[in-house]
């Protein structure tokens, strides 16, 4: 995709939200469209959250170990303060930022960036995870993507908490998660 000029000769922006289970894919996906985005010249900013150092403490890196240079931050509005004169910025793990980041992500869009965000949209309940929810329905396109279920191999959208723990956030990896299907999940 690239940004049209409107009739007034200015550039529009967008949300891609790309959402799933764990080991879906989303960060994959996100890297390829950066990647992309960059290979056309645009500029690029890519943010995660600050929380969020399974694999690397500042690059998005994928759990198929595919990894682009980003910016840890700890909230949304620090994505207004570093994303000046860009063409597109990437979120990765939206799930983990506050509220405001639907906002953020409205503002970019309107001041002509196209955002692509990655997240989880439900957590280990099921339930809609954080600003998920309300970043779906803002969205201009939205990619669901799915893993295989490790207990039927169907296909699976929510992830499934193999360890105890109250909390709504957990960061792990394989052996914290593993991608259910819905009938799998309620077994």
């Amino acid at each position: 995709m690239f940004i049209e000029p409107n009739l007034k000769g200015e550039k529009r922006g967008w949300i891609e939200v790309i959402c799933g289970s764990m080991f879906s894919g989303k960060t994959e996906e996100l890297i390829r469209r950066l990647k992309r985005a960059k290979i056309a010249n645009l500029s690029v900013e890519i943010f995660k959250p600050a929380v969020d150092v399974r694999y690397d403490e500042y690059n998005v890196v994928s759990h198929d170990a595919n990894t682009i240079n980003s910016s840890p931050i700890d909230n949304s509005q620090a994505i207004l303060l570093m994303a000046n004169d860009v063409d597109v910025v990437g979120i990765d793990e939206a799930q983990f930022f506050d509220d405001e980041i639907v906002h953020v992500c409205e503002k970019l869009a309107l001041n002509g960036v196209r955002v692509i965000v990655a997240g989880l949209d439900m957590d280990y309940t099921g339930k809609p995870f954080g600003p998920m929810p309300n970043l779906l329905a803002v969205a201009d396109y939205i990619t669901k993507l799915h893993a295989i279920c490790m207990k039927c191999g169907s296909i699976a959208n929510i992830s499934h908490r193999k360890v105890s723990g109250d909390g709504q956030v957990l960061i792990g990896e394989k052996e914290t998660y593993e991608p259910r299907c819905r009938n799998c999940f309620h077994d």
